[in-house]
């Protein structure tokens, strides 16, 4: 973790130029956003596929409350932040009353109403023209400002991280990945349910918020086809899933392999849809050979080829029972404590 976090943080100085430091900032936000989504995703089980709706409401929100209400840029950030919270509430309060495929399609329903609101409503959004933001340190050079701007993205990220660490070691957690193994048996053990998952909704919808929020001062220009895309929370769960979505790093990991490639095709092939094809291919060999993820994949051939995962409950037949005990004495009569110490050791 150490060589990791140094790593990161050095970054910015070993990028050979300002778009390999473009090409970080964007996996270090696609890792946020997988690590936000995963807040429910992770936690609950629940797949929303409509995720990418918070991020750009974070974005124009912030833009909307910059460019409309003259808030200073951070500020404009924090309170998109906390609407999107608010909002949230209501929201999680219909959605999370469904699950599986129905939860899955309101969470679509969710990006494509506020693509259609942001793209009609273009008196007071810009509409399809798109919507500029300004850039928050005016007086600094471009790489400057993608630089200040890479440290904010892993700001977040490890904010994000870090929330969720303790959220997974905490009583709430518990309750929440009871939801998670079985949710009617969770309840039925005197578990908040709808409460809990409530709560996280709006949390990850928070942290998606952020993320989408310092995009929008960081990109400085914003499309409401871009910005409510399922294509955007469709990633966030690839990322997840391709990770592992139990694990705090899985996301990360996720969003470095997805974020490199996505943005290596569109390097290499432009505006074709052929990083769709990649997602795609990758999506199909996640779900066929690593359904849990590559961490613990990793982990669990590690434990085969160097047996750290051996029990240390020694299984022994009868006769070998039976030998032993009359090596050390008679054997006791069948269900009395002293067989049952021996079937233990």
């Amino acid at each position: 973790m150490a060589a990791v976090v140094a790593v990161a943080l050095s970054f910015p100085s070993m990028a050979p130029s300002p778009y390999e430091l473009t090409v970080g900032i964007a996996i270090v936000n696609y890792a946020v956003l997988s690590t936000s989504w995963n807040f429910v995703g992770g936690f609950t089980g629940y797949i929303s596929l409509g995720h990418g709706a918070f991020a750009g409401l974070g974005a124009y929100t912030t833009a909307l409350l910059v460019t409309k209400a003259d808030l200073p840029s951070f500020a404009a950030l924090f309170v998109s932040a906390a609407l999107v919270a608010v909002l949230a509430v209501p929201v999680g309060y219909a959605a999370l009353r469904v699950r599986g495929a129905s939860f899955v399609i309101v969470s679509i329903a969710l990006v494509l109403i506020m693509l259609l609101v942001f793209q009609s409503w273009s008196s007071f959004t810009g509409g399809s023209r798109g919507l500029v933001v300004p850039r928050p340190f005016p007086g600094m050079l471009r790489s400057e400002h993608h630089e200040v701007f890479y440290f904010l993205f892993l700001a977040l990220l490890a904010v994000a991280l870090l929330t969720w660490w303790i959220i997974d070691r905490s009583r709430f957690g518990m309750g929440l990945k009871a939801i998670r193994e079985d949710e009617d048996k969770a309840q039925s053990l005197g578990t908040p349910t709808y409460t809990y998952k409530l709560v996280v909704f709006v949390v990850s919808a928070t942290f998606t918020a952020l993320a989408g929020g310092l995009y929008g001062l960081w990109f400085g220009d914003l499309d409401p086809v871009f910005q409510f895309s399922i294509l955007s929370g469709a990633y966030m769960v690839l990322m997840a899933l391709l990770g592992g979505v139990r694990h705090l790093y899985g996301p990360l990991l996720g969003a470095v392999i997805v974020g490199y490639g996505l943005e290596y095709s569109k390097l290499e092939y432009g505006d074709t849809p052929l990083h769709l094809v990649f997602a795609g291919l990758l999506l199909g060999v996640v779900v066929m050979f690593m359904p849990d993820g590559v961490i613990p994949a990793a982990t669990g051939l590690i434990a085969r080829v160097f047996k750290t995962g051996e029990t240390s409950i020694r299984e022994v037949t009868a006769a070998e029972l039976r030998e032993e005990r009359g090596q050390g004495g008679a054997e006791p009569a069948p269900g009395s404590p002293g067989q049952k110490r021996e079937v233990k050791q």
